[in-house]
């Protein structure tokens, strides 16, 4: 009896277990299943990684920009871009690209007081005029920017460095410039943008103004070189001209400057007289020759002098730094001076 139901017993636990191994198996059968099918389901209606974080759109779009040496191709939108203009750099800055390098300011150690916090970091390369070639090297940039009147001699040497993007002429055609900047570094839709609200700012300044558009501004540059008055193609004069306010005769011409002797300072006369001297810093000479000037007989028989309207104002915003941001700050100070609020 004890042996009959020991065997009965034996029987009853290998079935059971065995049972219970089936049912183990199908259900580990069931969930793997389950499993590779919800995987597969992810793999066709969920993004992978590298589909949800794709490279840029324009990483293998490669862009011809003509410019004044010729036509340049650029991959992508550059990152690692030198410019050896003042001018390109306000450029470049107010399209919110830092460059790695750019040439110094005029004024400055090594950048003017209004991009200075911008350029923090950034790699002088020393004035415009003869830009460090070795440095520009050692950096291993994606864009060279420059210009032909600055660095038309050294164009060969900086497009075997990096593709090299030259615009035309340094005056105060600066929008011109501007436009080729923006479409070198892939921004030609936030170039237009921006000069669309400049001139959207002018036009209301414009506006503003009325009346006294019809005031005759001369605008004057004291430097070691001589005296000249400044004319319309000049960065102030494009400014003034858009703005629709009046120049005296010897400066309503589209030149850039001209040279004027003591005795025939005449021509500097109008309503309002703007005027800087360049001169280094600690220097004393050239100021010494501005006060000789406005003490003369001659310039103190003027209308401005008489009338008490002779102002200096900063080289920098009123020549040198030549670009966006500092013609919006032109804008301010022009409005300023004739006493209408620019905004």
């Amino acid at each position: 009896m004890k042996k009959t139901t020991s065997a009965r017993t034996m029987r009853h636990i290998m079935t059971s277990f065995f049972s219970l191994c089936m049912l183990l198996v199908l259900a580990g059968c069931g969930g793997g299943a389950d499993q590779a099918q919800k995987a597969q389901q992810q793999a066709t209606t969920e993004p992978s990684t590298a589909a949800a974080q794709p490279a840029p759109a324009d990483a293998g779009e490669v862009r011809e920009i003509k410019h004044a040496m010729g036509t340049t191709q650029i991959k992508g939108t550059p990152q690692r871009v030198i410019i050896l203009t003042n001018e390109g750099t306000e450029a470049l800055l107010a399209l919110g690209v830092k460059p790695i390098a750019a040439v110094q300011s005029w004024e400055g150690d090594p950048w003017y007081d209004h991009i200075k916090d911008e350029m923090a970091g950034v790699e002088s390369l020393g004035f415009e005029t003869e830009p460090n070639l070795e440095k520009i090297v050692s950096l291993s940039p994606d864009l060279i920017i420059g210009n032909k009147v600055r660095h038309e001699k050294v164009y060969d040497q900086l497009s075997k460095i990096a593709p090299t993007v030259f615009a035309e002429e340094l005056s105060g055609r600066w929008k011109t410039n501007f436009a080729l900047y923006a479409e070198a570094v892939n921004k030609k839709a936030e170039g237009e943008k921006l000069l669309k609200e400049f001139d959207e700012r002018v036009a209301a300044a414009k506006e503003k103004l009325g009346a006294k558009t019809a005031t005759k501004v001369s605008v004057v540059k004291f430097s070691k070189k001589g005296v000249q008055i400044y004319q319309k193609d000049t960065f102030s004069g494009v400014l003034l001209e858009q703005l629709g306010v009046a120049r005296p005769a010897s400066q309503d011409v589209d030149n850039f400057a001209e040279f004027v002797s003591e005795e025939g300072m005449s021509v500097m006369d109008g309503d309002v007289l703007f005027y800087w001297v360049s001169e280094e810093k600690g220097a004393t000479d050239i100021t010494n020759m501005a006060k000789k000037w406005m003490d003369s007989p001659v310039f103190q028989s003027l209308n401005v002098a008489k009338n008490k309207q002779v102002f200096q104002v900063s080289e920098t915003i009123w020549n040198t730094a030549g670009g966006i941001k500092a013609a919006n700050l032109l804008l301010d100070d022009i409005m300023k001076r004739l006493d209408v609020p620019a905004s």
